[in-house]
């Protein structure tokens, strides 16, 4: 069963032409009293309608704190704990600067001017409620990196929702059976995969054996073909101020795994579409995807592309080893290799 209880409302089903599935929106317009929070549940809606950019400001804020260019560092477990303290003051900075919300004058933010704070926790529920809060609106924020989702919701904070304990800061926290009375943005939602945190332990133990930022990102697009594998990622492996380039067909990555039949997906029109008629997840904006692909023979049935004037498909595990196609540039145009 895709829910496990009642939806309030109604459930919309959008297929963005720049993802690869569809994304599942619960509607919970709020049916309540408060008209505050109806006003700035609209605005946020409207200013992110599938909770992408929210998505994309926790995946980014998560690798801010991690600096895997200069750490290495990919697992959350990594963080100080004076680091996992300061996440929440950066996500409510990153969540500002993206939306241009307001300063608060009581709060974090005005928005629909209406004050509201923000409060982030990596654990589901632990949100730390500050006293000045009671009153008014607060965003709560959940991440987490191990199970690859997110959630974000408005709550008018009264006395009678916070447990009675107190921190030295006189900080409290959201009673657990009243937390259904968070009217949520989106709940559960998809936070883009950390790659590394998700490989196959030997996978990720092979990459980093290599000595050489070059060959570490060729083992990494080596072995996690066919999944997105976001710039943080690239810029944590390779640990070079250039690691871009170390993707690019010019003696990068492209060029190295060539001769292996791997092909690397960028985020540029051509290489989407590409993605797209192969039935690969498709690189959104500073993502790379990695996969084998062979020349297409009459009567296969599987998904194909025309690239590079022929027709290829993903090679499966009993294909023999081609050298792979020249991808067009970021122009759908041009011929020459990126």
């Amino acid at each position: 069963m895709l829910f496990d209880r009642p939806l309030p409302r109604r459930v919309v089903c959008l297929l963005s032409p720049d993802v690869s599935a569809a994304v599942i929106i619960q509607d919970q317009s709020p049916s309540h009293d408060d008209p505050e929070l109806t006003l700035v549940h609209a605005q946020l809606r409207r200013l992110d309608p599938v909770g992408q950019r929210f998505a994309t400001v926790l995946r980014d804020t998560i690798d801010q704190l991690l600096h895997g260019e200069a750490t290495g560092r990919y697992d959350w477990k990594s963080l100080l704990k004076t680091e996992r303290t300061h996440a929440g003051t950066v996500v409510e900075i990153n969540l500002q600067r993206e939306f241009a919300f307001e300063d608060g004058v009581e709060m974090d933010y005005r928005i629909a001017d209406v004050e509201v704070d923000c409060k982030y926790s990596q654990d589901f529920g632990r949100w730390m409620i500050p006293p000045e809060a009671v009153g008014h609106l607060c965003l709560l924020v959940w991440a987490d990196d191990y199970k690859s989702r997110w959630s974000a919701g408005l709550l008018r904070i009264t006395p009678e929702l916070l447990n009675g304990g107190k921190n030295r800061d006189m900080k409290l926290t959201v009673k657990a059976e009243e937390r259904r009375r968070i009217v949520w943005l989106w709940r559960n939602a998809e936070l883009p995969e950390n790659t590394l945190l998700h490989m196959d332990p030997d996978d990720r133990a092979a990459v980093f054996a290599h000595k050489s930022g070059q060959a570490k990102l060729n083992e990494l697009f080596r072995r996690a073909q066919r999944r997105r594998i976001g710039r943080n990622v690239v810029r944590t492996v390779a640990q070079q101020k250039d690691y871009m380039k170390r993707v690019r067909g010019n003696g990068g990555s492209r060029s190295s795994l060539r001769s292996e039949g791997i092909i690397i997906m960028g985020d540029y029109r051509a290489h989407q579409e590409i993605a797209r008629q192969l039935a690969l997840p498709v690189p959104q904006e500073g993502e790379f995807v990695s996969a084998r692909v062979i020349r297409s023979i009459p009567g296969d049935g599987r998904p194909c592309a025309v690239i590079d004037g022929h027709s290829w498909v993903l090679a499966g595990p009993g294909d023999p080893v081609t050298k792979a196609p020249f991808l067009p540039a970021h122009t759908v145009s041009a011929t020459t290799e990126v």
